[in-house]
Formats: structure tokens, C-alpha cells, sequence
């Protein structure tokens, strides 16, 4: 094998990697599976600012650039903001000029510089914890802030081939011509290895275990061999990779202790107190509600804690004030169902009520998170319903919604 790095910088990516060009068009896509030229979609006028769930690196342009423009501390090679800034963009602050740069994760901080000081070193990021810890949106919005660009990621699924997290083929071009740079299709994290970029690895530990090993040479030593055409691809500076994985699913893949030992690991805890939790929730429904019309959160803040608190006292098995214990169901019930539920709610009183947010409108999605196991579940809903609910001083509409809903 050639000692020497290929210089050629990948030309096309997979789906996973595809980027917006210039002129608002998606680039022409090879699938390396099948070697098919995916045409690229060409959008009308105005869609760009129509997308359901535009890109971080889009959604806060204004944000990062403002903080790009103020931000005077050493950069990392190829970083678009310094560390501090993209700690500033997680966490929000205010800038001098007065822009309000708004908090994209509520916790604590040093978790943020963590995370962002190990994107700084050689060493990959894990970000850990149970699901719905915004393990997922923290990685998408470091991604955005260190170098621009979310959308270089593999998405981790019981499926995922190796050739997702190193290289494929173009069938085509490799029966015709034979193995060839041309032929090679690159892997989103062979792409931000080459363009010294941060890659993205979502659900690590759903991926089988001998995909998941294909990380560690490129972990470290910073390269990944291509026998094919006895050579290899080096990472250049400003290369580096984040994963998430949950750490309650059951049936995963878990990590090979070589492979951990590549990552700086970072857990990421539920919302320490029911007003933090509130003000994620309200915070994120709030950015969803506006992409879909509904009505504005404030009408609905004191639904939002009521969810929250039932969440919070099931997850916890004890209710706020300590007095009752409590029996916990088998869901996670995590702050980004909270989302869910109140979102779905929201959705309900726009287009079925007086677009105000009532206890009618969350009381069936609280049910469904609540009550996974139809059997052991439901037994520990209506138990938590009869004794905490029902007794609960104004709760009294709550208990009627969620008993019809039960019923």
C-alpha cells in the first residue's frame, strides 16, 4: 500500500451528505449501492424558505454570523467560530452590538465546553445519555457552528453497511473501468476527513458491532486504507467526528472497549429541575409551532407544566412534593416526547378548538407515551390518575380529559 495520501477530494457524496450548492439546488448524487445518478430537485421561487425542518447551519444563519463577525478569540484550524463562540451559540448570550444569540441546549455549561474542547483536541466525541436528551440536536448544532455544515452524517440504524461509514462504488464505472478514484464513492465521514470537517454518526450502538470497528482505525490514526487502489485517505486538520448513543435501549450493539476508548465520552442529563424542562419545552414547541401556524405558546404554558410535571413525577416514581411514591411505566417519557405531546396539542386547538391549549388537547397524547405496555402500564396510569391526579388542587379538568381519554 502507497504511503502517500490520495489527494483527490471527493466529488460526490451520498444522500446523507449532500449539501445545498449556491444556486439552491441539491448536487447530482451517485448511491454507491447501485451506482444510480439521483437528478438534482430544483426549487421553486421561495421554497428554500418553506423547508419544514431547514438545516441548524440555515435555521440560525443570522446567529452565526453575528457571532462570527464579533468573535475575535483564536480559531481552531478550519473552525468557523472559536471555541467560545460555539459555546456561546449552544448556551446563548448576548452580544455586544446587542444581538440576542438564543440558547440552542439548557443545562449546564460545562458540559457544552466539554463537548466543545474535545471537537478542539485529536479525540471524537460521544455524546451519551437516555433518549430524548437532545443528544442528536446538540451534535447537529456543533456540527453547524464548528464548521458550518450539519448534513455530513451516517445515520446509525441496524442496517447501516460498512461501506455508509467508509466507501462504496459506483458498479457502473468500477465493471467498465476497474477500480479507479472515479469510481469510488465517498463515505460522509471519508468526505469530512478529506475537507477537514466534523462528520456526524447518529445512534452508534444501533450499528452492528464489525461496522461500528471501521471507526477505530480512522479514529486513530487518522486514516482510512483503500486497498482496492493501494492507497488511503489521511484526515487533514480540522477533521473530527461526533457520535450519540442512548445508554437505556435495549437489544443494541454496545461499543467495543477499543472502540470506546477512542471517544471522549459526554453524558448529557434530563433537566435537573421542572422549570428548566418547562422552558426547553416551551422553547422548542415554540420553533415548531411557528414552521406549522399553530398557536403561540404562551396560550398554553400552564398545560406545558402540567405535562412536564406528569412526566417528570412518572419518570422519577415520586411525586413533586415527596410525599407519594409512585410506580414508573416502561416508556422513557423524556423531554422530547414532552415536545411531542404539547405539539400535537397545539396542533389540535388550532384546527379542532379555539387555538387555545386545554387539558382536552394533550390528555390522549399523554396516554400514549405514558401507556406502552397495555397491560403493566395502563395499571400504573390509572393508579397515579386515581391517587395524585384526581386529589391534585385545580387538576380537576386534567383528571376529567385524561379519565375519557382512559376510559
Amino acid at each position: 500500500m502507497s504511503a502517500e495520501p490520495t489527494s483527490t477530494t471527493p466529488t460526490s457524496t451520498n444522500a446523507a451528505s449532500t449539501a445545498p450548492t449556491a444556486t439552491g439546488m441539491t448536487s447530482t448524487d451517485t448511491n454507491g449501492a447501485g451506482g444510480r445518478a439521483v437528478p438534482a430537485l430544483a426549487k421553486g421561487p421561495g421554497e428554500a424558505g418553506e423547508t419544514l425542518r431547514p438545516h441548524a447551519e440555515d435555521a440560525f444563519a443570522a446567529e452565526l454570523a453575528a457571532l462570527a463577525a464579533h468573535d475575535d478569540r483564536p480559531r481552531p484550524v478550519r473552525w468557523r467560530l472559536s471555541p467560545w463562540a460555539v459555546a456561546t451559540y449552544l448556551q446563548g448570550g448576548t452580544l455586544p452590538d446587542g444581538t440576542v444569540i438564543t440558547p440552542k441546549y439548557v443545562g449546564p455549561r460545562r458540559i457544552v465546553e466539554v463537548a466543545v474542547t474535545t471537537l478542539a483536541t485529536d479525540r471524537a466525541l460521544l455524546l451519551l445519555g437516555v433518549p430524548g436528551t437532545a443528544k442528536t440536536w446538540v451534535s447537529e448544532h456543533l456540527a453547524a457552528a464548528v464548521s458550518g455544515d450539519s448534513t455530513v452524517l451516517v445515520q446509525g440504524t441496524a442496517g447501516t453497511p460498512e461501506e455508509a461509514i467508509r466507501y462504496g462504488w459506483n458498479y457502473a464505472r468500477l465493471l467498465a473501468h476497474g477500480p479507479s478514484h472515479d469510481a469510488l464513492v465517498p463515505s460522509p465521514v471519508m468526505r469530512a476527513m478529506a475537507e477537514g470537517m466534523t462528520a456526524r454518526v447518529e445512534e452508534l450502538t444501533r450499528i452492528p458491532a464489525d461496522v461500528q470497528d471501521t471507526l477505530i482505525t480512522i479514529l486513530s490514526e487518522k486514516t482510512l486504507p483503500i486497498p482496492e487502489l493501494g492507497s488511503e485517505v489521511q484526515a487533514v486538520r480540522g477533521f473530527n467526528l461526533i457520535a450519540t448513543a442512548n445508554d437505556r435501549d435495549r437489544g443494541v450493539n454496545e461499543l467495543s472497549s477499543a472502540l470506546r476508548r477512542r471517544f471522549n465520552t459526554v453524558v448529557l442529563p434530563l433537566p435537573e429541575s421542572a422549570d428548566a424542562e418547562v422552558d426547553i419545552v416551551s422553547r422548542r414547541v415554540d420553533q415548531i409551532g411557528r414552521s406549522l401556524d399553530l398557536p403561540a405558546v404562551p396560550d398554553g404554558a400552564d398545560e406545558i407544566r402540567r405535562v412536564v410535571t406528569v412526566f417528570r413525577e412518572l419518570r422519577d416514581g415520586i411525586t413533586s412534593d415527596g410525599r407519594t411514591k409512585l410506580k414508573s411505566p416502561s416508556g422513557t417519557l423524556s423531554t422530547a416526547e414532552a415536545i411531542s405531546v404539547v405539539t400535537n396539542g397545539l396542533a389540535l386547538a388550532a384546527h379542532f378548538g379555539d387555538g387555545v391549549l386545554r387539558a382536552s388537547d394533550v390528555a390522549a397524547g399523554i396516554l400514549g407515551a405514558v401507556v406502552r405496555d397495555p397491560a403493566a402500564d395502563r395499571v400504573v396510569w390509572q393508579e397515579y390518575l386515581e391517587a395524585v391526579v384526581r386529589e391534585r388542587d385545580g387538576w380537576k379538568d386534567f383528571y376529567r380529559a385524561c379519565r375519557e381519554v382512559s376510559a
